[in-house]
């Protein structure tokens, strides 16, 4: 019989080690998948008019969003007001360690995520290229899709745009300086729920406010955003379709 040691050990140990480990959680991760329902989250902005009759353009650039499953500490609403009273004190974060979660990581790698310190126990969830949506271009109800994937069912407590740019250009062709509150996430509260065999449209709804130095505050609109639920598949489904609101519209 041949001694097969002397090729184990020509093995550099370090690459045995980490080609059994990858194996072994390639397993692991394939059985969690395994068996468990699923259902869509299309993302979708738009924008209420505010002050938007003030610009020629206002493109917003989105990298991706976060979420609040059951059990996340939920989105801080320093940044959500109403009115014109909205805070840029940063009132979108808060303090406390992030967790990562399966293969969903909770800072996405980005450096301002640390910086904003969100809830804790929310996902992050990477776009494939940052998606650009004109805020002037999305009025009177008009709504831009800017990500749909495919998630686990589940109740969500809220969602953030993880915005990295934001370009203005007023009507007399000025550049404009328009500030996000804290310059943090734009976090909307707003409860929703990814079901099997429905795709779920979460319309994001938010707006410039002209401030009294000249500046501009986009913020998120509570009373504007909107969650439908549409069928996708089914054997005993009645209609194909089928729209409910889970929040007040504006």
């Amino acid at each position: 019989m041949t001694d097969r040691t002397p090729d184990l050990d020509a093995l550099d140990r370090r690459t045995y080690l980490q080609a059994t480990g990858a194996a072994a959680l390639g397993v692991s991760g394939l059985a969690g998948c395994v068996g468990r329902a699923t259902g869509t989250l299309a993302t979708a902005v738009t924008d209420q008019p505010a002050d938007i009759a003030d610009f020629e353009s206002l493109v917003v650039t989105v990298e991706g969003i976060w979420l609040g499953p059951e059990g996340a500490q939920s989105g801080a609403t320093g940044n959500q007001t109403d009115d014109g009273n909205t805070t840029d004190d940063g009132g979108d974060a808060t303090d406390g360690n992030e967790t990562v979660d399966g293969n969903v990581t909770d800072d996405g790698g980005d450096d301002s995520d640390d910086e904003d310190g969100g809830p804790s126990g929310r996902e992050y969830h990477e776009f494939d290229e940052p998606q650009e949506a004109d805020l002037v271009q999305l009025q009177n109800g008009e709504t831009q899709l800017i990500d749909e994937r495919e998630l686990s069912v589940g109740t969500y407590r809220f969602l953030q745009l993880d915005i990295s740019n934001v370009e203005g250009t007023l009507a007399g062709g000025d550049e404009a300086e328009v500030d996000r509150p804290g310059n943090a996430p734009l976090t909307f509260n707003a409860e929703f729920d990814v079901r099997e065999n429905t795709r779920t449209v979460f319309t994001a709804d938010f707006a410039p406010v002209r401030r009294g130095n000249g500046r501009y505050l986009l913020r998120p609109v509570p009373r504007g955003i909107e969650v439908d639920y549409e069928e996708t598949g089914g054997d005993d489904g009645d209609s194909d379709e089928s729209d409910e609101s889970g929040n007040e519209t504006a």
